[in-house]
């Protein structure tokens, strides 16, 4: 615990003294859920993966649980609306995606502290409805979990708030039990939005089985400037390399602002803790070296070192100027077929595919600005088509937000 207090990981704890207890004992099972809503996790969910990636180096197990059964319903918690019902063969693709995630940052085994990954639809898919409300549902006062904020808020703005999202706090809670029953799991973790629903697992397991356990929530992560993190204006930062070139994953790191790097190099490396002081007391112009140790650190976890090679060796290119074409291929790309290279592409549309710009407007700012550039050059006029002059013999050409965005425009045969 003391670890993971040093590093920023925890904000809320239903006993810090005894779970502190707990954890110096011996090999303790931890878990924490995730639903299989997309096939990748994004960086929102790096800090919990993190969490159990640090209590597995101090001996403990972590459980991963993917919601197979939960994500049928949808966690309502701080949403306005209700999410998308997915069918049971797109949920199986993205447990199968979320899974690639975990083998990069925990190792899985039969060993005492090897992760495991379960699934919650193992035991909710064998739920008798009146089962569940006799043996779980009377443990639960509809005042307090009308209390919470998670479901007040969404009441008090008239937001619909459906019977089957309301029973989802009844489900996580049930995991819990069930987890403590299967695999002798003593304590809960995740995001601050989950605090309601680990209460209630909490709850439950003291009521039916008498036992103790725990909950904790690691804080809301914001940048310096008080956006969510891992939101950018191109969408959401996968963990997944078939959904975000591990190069683009590694320029979100290196962009970070100044005032980040310290708190995210405790949290999302490995780094010792002197090692990172040095590091985040660097200023001026060498606080970049830091981003780019953040930047290489957080690539290699999430994606390998030999990914980390192929974006260092491209980015030594990008970064060189335009004198390094052949370093293109390991930008994300953005393609450009034949026939649109024959009448010629707005920049501007190509400025939106590349993510540099929500809209056509906003592109035409950026050119406005200064901040766009076609192969190192700046773009001037903001009405200008991309042709096949532009490629020459070239299959690749670099389109630029700045001097840190890059992305590779692909002629398409």
């Amino acid at each position: 615990m003391q670890s993971l207090h040093a590093r920023g990981f925890i904000h809320q704890c239903t006993g810090f003294d005894g779970l502190d207890a707990l954890l110096a004992s011996g090999a303790v099972p931890v878990y924490i859920g995730f639903d299989a809503t997309a096939d990748s996790l994004h960086v929102g969910h790096l800090l919990p993966i993190m969490t159990l990636r640090w209590l597995q180096k101090h001996g403990h197990k972590p459980i991963v649980l993917v919601g197979g059964g939960t994500t049928r319903i949808g966690d309502p918690s701080f949403r306005s609306d209700a999410r998308p019902i997915l069918d049971d063969e797109q949920i199986a693709a993205n447990i199968a995606g979320i899974r690639k995630v975990f083998d990069r940052f925990l190792t899985f085994g039969e060993g005492p502290a090897d992760a495991v990954l379960v699934n919650n639809a193992d035991w909710l898919d064998q739920l008798g409805y009146v089962d569940l409300l006799r043996d779980v549902g009377r443990h639960f006062s509809v005042n307090r979990m009308l209390s919470f904020d998670s479901v007040r808020t969404r009441l008090e703005r008239q937001e619909s708030l459906s019977f089957l999202e309301f029973n989802y706090m009844i489900l996580q809670a049930y995991d819990f039990l069930e987890l403590s029953r299967r695999f002798g799991c003593r304590a809960q973790m995740g995001g601050g939005d989950q605090w309601a629903n680990i209460l209630g697992g909490v709850d439950l397991v003291r009521r039916v089985d008498g036992d103790e356990v725990f909950g904790m929530t690691a804080p809301l992560l914001t940048t310096s400037s008080g956006v969510k993190m891992g939101k950018t204006a191109a969408g959401a930062i996968w963990l997944n390399e078939d959904r975000l070139a591990p190069f683009d994953y590694w320029q979100f790191w290196r962009n970070c602002e100044d005032g980040d790097v310290g708190r995210f190099l405790r949290l999302f490396t490995d780094l010792p803790l002197a090692e990172i002081e040095q590091l985040e007391n660097l200023s001026g112009a060498d606080i970049n070296e830091a981003k780019i140790v953040l930047a290489d650190e957080a690539t290699r976890l999430a994606h390998g070192e030999v990914a980390l090679d192929a974006v260092k060796q491209t980015a030594s290119g990008v970064f060189a100027g335009a004198g390094h074409r052949d370093d293109l291929d390991g930008l994300p790309s953005v393609d450009v077929t034949a026939a649109e290279i024959a009448d010629g592409v707005g920049i501007l549309a190509l400025l939106v595919r590349a993510g540099f710009a929500a809209s056509n407007s906003a592109a035409r700012r950026l050119v406005a600005g200064g901040g766009a550039r076609l192969n190192d050059q700046p773009i001037i006029d903001p009405e200008i088509l991309v042709t096949g002059d532009d490629f020459g013999e070239a299959s690749l050409i670099r389109l630029s937000s700045g001097r840190k965005r890059h992305v590779a425009l692909r002629r398409m045969k």
